[in-house]
């Protein structure tokens, strides 16, 4: 084993440095981006990269309150449908990571990392989403051959409140509900596919065939937002709608189609906003705070522990690397809460050298050779270091599960951060410290922060041990 192990670290920390070094989002190479274990379905074969939280990236903070009245407060999986409902709104808008979760009984918080288009997203999830399927009378509208006393309604335009609701938004299929785009024939170009569950689709089927030709208005809220006319029968009650959509235009009927309605109205009580500008000054100063922090740690140990401190150095930075990979690959959203628990854990990964090198130091002053000494501390570290990452990790996983979002962040950084240092501290290191002492230029009092008188009654403990064993 001990002659596979460093090959393992080489090839682990190769595929670290190359997972950090790959272009992409916020990575550290530059030049075009390319795909490696790429799944347009996300999860964890997707390409790499460094997620940034609102804080460190920009964006806005959205949140809102149900507004319920006198009537009964929401149940907690009223409360669940509503967050997923605005989630998926926003998803149709290209927004990247949205955290949307509720507060409390009756509030739902959005972040939006990176997002600019605030009006758009604030319009499109606060709408209570009360769609409505109205037959446009053609005594007063006309149809497509004959025209009306009165204009079709366009999008954002109000509806006659007298005309009654043919079908509801309840009554739609969501799986039925998509975009697609046409290249040729007669409805060329980008459309909006819908269709009706249950009977419902045999009902809007019958309604289809006896009002061909007019026109069927789409009604959120009690404003149009399509008014599309009927061409034939919709066998099936399922059906498409086309016109001169964009990508995008097809996109957002299709969203109000699917994810129309609320179970409860909402009303925005906060919107807060982090310009990409200043939350770029957050970055700098975090990273600038963790090298300092860094640096220091790295100082420390360079000038009390010497060659050990050396080698605890060079531990530590590829622990830096192999974290940094891991958060690419999860990948993790760094909030400032992140950045914190990433330096913490680089105190612990500390914290255990610092118990091996001490260890060390004790056996080196009962007598025992360099390399003994070595192979002792790190033995007799190992319990130490085992109990106090396992209740850092016991410790992180209840903040993990039982925390706010900003919480989680902290703790899944924490989480990832210390179970790396068990690796590095009890192999990397463990490694290093192996082919150094083996070098009979390492085999120096001064170079492990012991006594030169220490390091000698090591040496003739160590002579007459031996000569004992060779007389027996």
């Amino acid at each position: 084993m001990r002659r596979f192990l460093p090959i393992l670290i080489l090839i682990i920390g190769a595929l670290a440095l190359y997972v950090d070094l790959m272009p992409g989002p916020h990575g550290l190479g530059s030049g075009a981006s390319f795909v490696v274990l790429s799944n347009p379905n996300g999860g964890l074969l997707q390409t790499p990269e460094t997620k940034l939280g609102l804080d460190l990236q920009g964006g806005f903070e959205i949140t809102y309150r149900v507004d319920y009245g006198s009537g009964p407060a929401p149940t907690s999986a009223q409360m669940a449908t509503m967050r997923q409902i605005m989630e998926n709104r926003i998803n149709t808008t290209g927004a990247v990571e949205p955290v949307v979760e509720t507060q409390g009984s009756d509030q739902i918080r959005i972040e939006l990392p990176g997002a600019t288009n605030a009006d758009q997203i604030r319009t499109l999830v606060g709408q209570p989403g009360l769609l409505e399927f109205i037959l446009l009378p053609p005594k007063d509208y006309g149809n497509t051959t004959t025209a009306g006393t009165k204009a079709v309604p366009g999008p954002g335009q109000p509806i006659d409140p007298t005309l009654p609701v043919q079908f509801k938004g309840s009554q739609l299929d969501a799986n039925k509900v998509n975009t697609s785009y046409n290249a040729s024939g007669t409805n060329a170009g980008w459309v909006v596919n819908f269709g009706f569950a249950g009977s419902a689709a045999s009902d809007f089927e019958t309604f289809t065939k006896n009002n061909v030709g007019n026109f069927f208005a789409i009604v959120l809220d009690g404003n149009v937002i399509s008014a599309p006319s009927i061409e034939g029968t919709l066998t099936g009650g399922s059906g498409l709608i086309h016109g001169s959509f964009t990508a995008a235009t097809a996109n957002q009927l299709a969203t109000y189609l699917q994810y129309g309605a609320l179970p409860f109205p909402v009303r925005e009580i906060s919107f807060d906003s982090i310009p990409a500008g200043l939350g770029q000054s957050f970055l700098n100063q975090t990273l600038v705070a963790g090298l300092i922090g860094i640096g220091l740690v790295l100082l420390f140990m360079l000038l009390y522990y010497r060659l050990p401190g050396v080698v605890a150095c060079l531990a530590l930075i590829y622990y830096s690397f192999t974290v940094l990979a891991i958060f690419r690959i999860v990948p993790v959203t760094l909030t400032l809460a992140g950045v914190a628990g990433f330096v913490l854990s680089v105190g612990m990964a500390v914290d255990a050298n610092i118990l091996i090198f001490e260890r060390t130091k004790e056996e080196l002053r009962t007598g025992k050779t360099l390399v003994s000494a070595v192979e002792a501390g790190f033995n007799r570290a190992w319990n130490s270091i085992l109990d106090s990452n396992v209740s850092s990790l016991i410790t992180a996983s209840i903040l993990y599960f039982g925390g706010s979002s900003t919480i989680k962040g902290f703790a899944l950084v924490l989480i990832i951060g210390v179970a790396t240092s068990m690796f590095t501290a009890v192999t990397v290191s463990r490694t290093l410290m192996r082919f150094v002492v083996r070098r009979q230029s390492a085999h120096r009092a001064w170079l492990f922060g012991v006594t030169e008188e220490e390091f000698q009654a090591r040496s003739v403990i160590g002579r007459s041990r031996r000569e004992a064993r060779g007389r027996a």
